[in-house]
C-alpha cells in the first residue's frame, strides 16, 4: 500500500459528501462512487473498466439491467499506461474520463480519447524546468527518468529544449522501478548511477518519476553518500516512504525544487481526515491496510514486529513522508474533478427541468447520452469552495499552472514545502515563469550561496569560448580576445571590435573613448620643436644681418649677392613654415603646410642650383675666347630661381585643384587615440612635390660635385656639394621614417626633416663665410684673392 495515495481516495469521498450535503447542487440527485485498485497491471485495469460497464455485482461485460448506479464519469490514474486502456474502452461510450496524472498523449489521440485533464499540460512543466535552469544559469545537468513511455516522452521533450537554450546534459539514466519493495536487486544499477553522478561533477539533477519511484530514490539516498546536489523533481514525484523507510535520512533532498500541481488547505478536509478511524471504516476497504502500513502494526496478528493496532493511533503524528494532513496536489485535482462533474450535471438537470422532463427520464438520458457532458465541460467554469476558478480549454485541459516548491527538511523526518515560484499559463511569455530567489533555502553544503552547475569554469570577460572536440558544447576552453577586440560578458562565443571612436582596455572587456591627439604647442615634443625653430630662425636672421652689414666685402659679393640674400630668406621661411605643422589641423593650415613647404624649399634648392651654375660659369669665362661671358650676371641666377620655383608652384596649384590637403581624423593607426591630421588628399601630388624638390637637389648636387676642385677662394662648390649631400640624405631618410611613424610622430618626422635639411644648408654654406667675416677678416680682401690666384 502506498500510504500517500490513500489521501486521493479520501479526497473523492470528501468531495462527494460535500456535494450531497449541498442543497444548491443536484438537489434531486445523490452522487455515489466506486473505487477500484488497478495494482499497476493492465489486465486489472481492463477488468475494472468492463466491470464499470456491467450490472453491479454481475460481471457481464457490456450488459446492464438496472437503471440505478449510472456511470457518468471516471476519475482515474496517475499513470498514462493505466489511463490509456480505460480510455480505449470508454471512448466507445463517450464516458468522460478525468485524469489527474501524466496524460502526455499524442496530438492525434486527443480528439478520439475522452480525457479531461485535471493537471496542467506537461509541456508547461518542460518549459518551466528549462526556465528554472536558465534562471540560475545551470548549464550542466544530469537527468534521471523512469524507464517507461512517460520517461521516454519526458527525455525527448526536455532534451529538445536544451540545445536551443545552451543547456547540456552530463548524463541521462533510465531507471527500472522494481515491483513493490524488491529494491535490493537494483543495488548494482544504483551503484552505476551514483558513480556517474560523482564523475560528472554536476550539481543539478532532474528527477522524473511518480510517487512510487521515490521509494527507489530513497534507497539510493540511504545506501550512498550523495551530497551537494540540487534535485529538481517533476510534478508526478512526491516524497514517500514505506514503513521501514520512515526513519531514513531525508536531509539529502534539503533545498530541492519541485514542480507541483496546486494544492489547498481545506480546514474541513483536515478535520475529515483526522476523524477517520478503523472503527467507522464501513465501506472503506483501504483504511485498514493504510492504517497497518502507516503505523507499522497489525489488527489480526499480535506477534508482528510493529505490534497490535489499537485504532486510536493519531494520524497527525505520522511523518510527512507517510501521510500529510492537508490536501495535496493530486487529491486537490480529484476534488475539483468531482465538483466539475457535479456542476455539469446540475446544469444539465436545470436545462431539462425547463421542459418538464421527469427524473427517471433524466437518469436514462444520462446513461444513454454521455456525450452531452463533453460539450458542457469544455464550455463550463465555476469557482470551487477555495475560490479557485475551474475551467477547461478546447482540448479538455484544465487551465491551471504549476507551483514551484522548495523542500526544507529537518532531522526529525519532518519537512516544509515553501512556494517560491510558479508557471502561469494565463500570463504572457515574459511573465509565464516567476521565482523568488530570496525565499529559497539551499542544501547546507552550499552555505546559502547560489549553487553552480557548469561543465567548466565560466570564461571571464576579455575571453571567448572555444569548443572542445568530442565534448558537449557546454564544455569549452577560454581564449584571450585578439588585440583590439573585447568581450563584455561572461561565456561569450566571440569577441567583437569596439566602435570606431573607442578602443579596448588592457583587460579587453571594456570600450574606452579614444583621446584626440595631434602635435600641439603644449606637448613636450611640440614645445621642443618650436624652440628649435625659434633658435634656428634667429640664427638665420643673424646670418642675414651679418651678410647685409658686410655686403660690400668680397666674400659676400662672390657668387651673386642677391642669390645669397634670397637663399637666406628662403632658409628663414623654411624654419618658420615648420610652425604650420604644429597645432591642430585646420582647413587653412593643411593646404599651407605642404604647399608652402614645397615652394619655399624649391626656392632654396633652386638658389643652390643657381649658385652652383654661377660658380661653374665664372671659372669657364676666365678662359681666353670664352663665349659664356654673355650669360654671366644677376639675370641668370634670377631666371633659374624663378623658373624652378614656378614649376613647383604649378604642381602645387594643380594639387589644389585636383585634391588638396584637408583636416581628417585617423581612427585606425593608434588604438587609444583619434589622430587629428592633415590628409594629403592626392598622395600622387604629394610625392610629385617631394620628387621635384629631390630632382632639383640631385641636379644641384651633381653640378656642384663636378665643380668641387675649382680654386677655394672663389669656389662654393665644395660647400654646396656637402650641403646637398646632407639635404638628400635627410629627405631620403624621411620617406621610410614617414611611412613607419604613426600619429603626431608623422608630423614630428616631417618637421625634423625640414629643420635638419635647413640647418644643413645654413651650416654648410654660411658657417665658413661667417667664420671668415667675423674671425678672419684679413682673408676677406681683394689682395688676398689676387695673391692666391697668382
Amino acid at each position: 500500500v502506498l500510504t500517500k495515495n490513500y489521501q486521493q481516495t479520501l479526497a473523492l469521498i470528501f468531495a462527494v459528501n460535500e456535494i450531497n450535503e449541498n442543497q444548491q447542487i443536484l438537489p434531486n440527485f445523490t452522487l455515489g462512487f466506486n473505487i477500484y485498485d488497478s495494482y499497476y497491471e493492465a489486465k486489472w485495469t481492463y477488468h475494472s473498466a468492463m466491470e464499470l460497464l456491467s450490472t453491479q455485482k454481475r460481471f457481464t461485460p457490456n450488459y446492464r439491467c438496472d437503471i440505478q448506479n449510472n456511470l457518468v464519469a471516471i476519475i482515474e490514474g496517475i499513470d498514462i499506461d493505466i489511463s490509456l486502456p480505460i480510455a480505449t474502452m470508454l471512448s466507445i461510450y463517450k464516458v468522460p474520463q478525468f485524469t489527474y496524472g501524466s496524460t502526455a498523449v499524442r496530438n492525434n489521440q486527443r480528439e478520439s480519447l475522452p480525457f479531461f485533464r485535471m493537471v496542467p499540460n506537461e509541456i508547461l512543466q518542460y518549459k518551466g524546468i528549462v526556465q528554472l535552469l536558465l534562471h540560475f544559469k545551470w548549464m550542466w545537468v544530469g537527468i534521471l527518468a523512469i524507464n517507461d513511455d512517460n520517461g521516454d516522452r519526458f527525455v525527448q521533450r526536455i532534451l529538445a529544449g536544451f540545445p536551443v537554450n545552451g543547456i547540456c546534459f552530463a548524463f541521462i539514466e533510465r531507471i527500472n522501478i522494481p515491483f513493490l519493495d524488491d529494491y535490493i536487486t537494483s543495488v548494482g544499477e544504483m551503484i552505476g548511477i551514483v558513480d556517474k553522478i560523482k564523475k560528472s561533477k554536476t550539481n543539478v539533477l532532474v528527477l522524473y518519476g511518480e510517487t512510487r519511484s521515490m521509494i527507489y530514490w530513497r534507497w539510493m539516498f540511504q545506501l550512498f553518500d550523495i551530497k551537494g546536489v540540487v534535485w529538481i523533481m517533476s510534478a508526478q514525484t512526491d516524497l514517500f516512504s514505506f514503513s521501514y523507510q520512515r526513519d531514513w535520512d531525508i536531509q539529502v533532498i534539503n533545498g530541492a525544487l519541485s514542480f507541483t500541481v496546486k494544492s489547498c488547505k481545506f480546514p474541513g478536509f483536515q478535520h475529515f481526515w483526522q476523524s477517520r478511524k478503523p472503527s467507522n471504516s464501513k465501506g472503506d476497504n483501504f483504511l485498514l491496510a493504510f492504517w497497518e502500513q502507516a503505523f507499522s502494526c497489525k489488527f489480526s496478528n499480535p506477534h508482528t514486529t510493529g505490534g497490535i493496532c489499537t485504532g486510536e493511533e493519531k494520524l497527525e503524528d505520522l511523518p510527512g513522508t507517510v501521510s500529510e494532513m492537508f490536501m495535496m496536489g493530486h487529491s486537490y485535482s480529484i476534488y475539483n474533478a468531482g465538483y466539475a462533474m457535479a456542476h455539469v450535471l446540475h446544469g444539465l438537470q436545470k436545462s431539462k427541468s425547463r421542459y418538464g422532463s421527469m427524473a427517471i427520464e433524466q437518469r436514462w438520458k444520462l446513461q444513454d447520452q454521455p456525450w452531452q457532458f463533453h460539450h458542457l465541460l469544455r464550455s463550463f467554469s465555476f469557482n470551487n469552495s477555495a475560490g479557485d476558478k475551474i475551467s477547461f480549454d478546447h482540448n479538455g485541459e484544465l487551465i491551471v499552472g504549476f507551483d514551484i516548491i522548495n523542500w526544507i527538511t529537518f532531522s526529525n523526518q519532518s519537512f516544509l514545502k515553501v512556494k517560491v515560484g510558479k508557471m502561469n499559463p494565463r500570463s504572457t511569455s515574459e511573465q509565464e515563469f516567476s521565482i523568488n530567489c530570496h525565499a529559497i533555502t539551499w542544501h547546507d553544503t552550499f552555505n546559502q550561496t547560489l549553487p553552480l552547475s557548469v561543465c567548466n569554469n565560466n570564461c571571464q570577460m576579455g575571453y571567448s569560448r572555444k569548443s572542445i572536440e568530442g565534448k558537449p558544447f557546454c564544455c569549452y576552453d577560454c581564449n584571450r580576445c585578439p588585440e583590439g577586440k573585447i568581450s563584455n560578458r561572461k561565456d561569450m562565443d566571440y569577441c567583437f571590435k569596439c566602435q570606431e571612436d573607442k578602443y579596448a582596455n588592457k583587460e579587453q572587456y571594456l570600450c574606452l573613448p579614444k583621446v584626440s591627439t595631434f602635435l600641439s604647442y603644449e606637448d613636450p615634443l611640440g614645445m621642443s620643436l618650436v624652440l628649435s625653430v625659434t633658435v634656428f630662425a634667429v640664427i638665420t636672421a643673424l646670418v642675414l644681418g651679418i651678410f647685409m652689414k658686410y655686403h660690400n666685402t668680397p666674400i659676400v659679393k662672390a657668387n651673386n649677392r642677391d642669390l645669397t640674400y634670397t637663399l637666406l630668406i628662403s632658409i628663414l621661411l623654411c624654419f618658420l613654415c615648420a610652425l604650420l605643422f604644429i597645432g591642430q589641423p585646420t582647413k587653412v593650415t593643411c593646404p599651407l603646410r605642404q604647399m608652402g613647404f614645397g615652394i619655399i624649399f624649391s626656392v632654396a634648392v633652386s638658389c643652390m642650383l643657381a649658385k652652383t651654375i654661377t660658380v661653374v660659369l665664372a671659372f669657364m669665362t676666365t678662359k681666353p675666347g670664352s663665349n659664356l661671358r654673355k650669360w654671366m650676371g644677376k639675370r641668370l641666377g634670377s631666371s633659374i630661381v624663378l623658373s624652378c620655383s614656378l614649376i613647383q608652384t604649378g604642381i602645387c596649384t594643380l594639387w589644389t585643384v585636383i585634391s588638396p590637403p584637408f583636416p581628417d581624423v585617423d581612427m585606425q593607426s593608434m588604438a587609444e587615440y583619434m589622430i587629428l591630421e592633415c590628409n594629403e588628399g592626392s598622395l600622387i601630388m604629394f610625392y610629385c612635390v617631394l620628387g621635384y624638390m629631390g630632382f632639383l637637389a640631385i641636379v644641384s648636387f651633381t653640378v656642384a660635385f663636378f665643380a668641387r676642385n675649382l680654386p677655394d677662394t672663389f669656389n662654393e662648390a665644395k660647400f654646396i656639394t656637402f650641403s646637398m649631400l646632407v639635404f638628400c640624405s635627410v629627405w631620403l631618410s624621411f620617406i621610410p621614417a614617414y611611412l613607419s611613424s604613426k600619429g603626431k610622430y608623422i608630423v614630428a618626422v616631417e618637421v625634423f626633416s625640414i629643420l635638419a635639411s635647413s640647418v644643413g644648408l645654413l651650416g654648410c654654406i654660411f658657417f665658413p663665410k661667417c667664420f671668415i667675416i667675423l674671425l678672419r677678416p684679413q682673408l676677406n680682401n681683394k689682395e688676398q684673392l689676387v695673391r692666391r690666384i697668382t
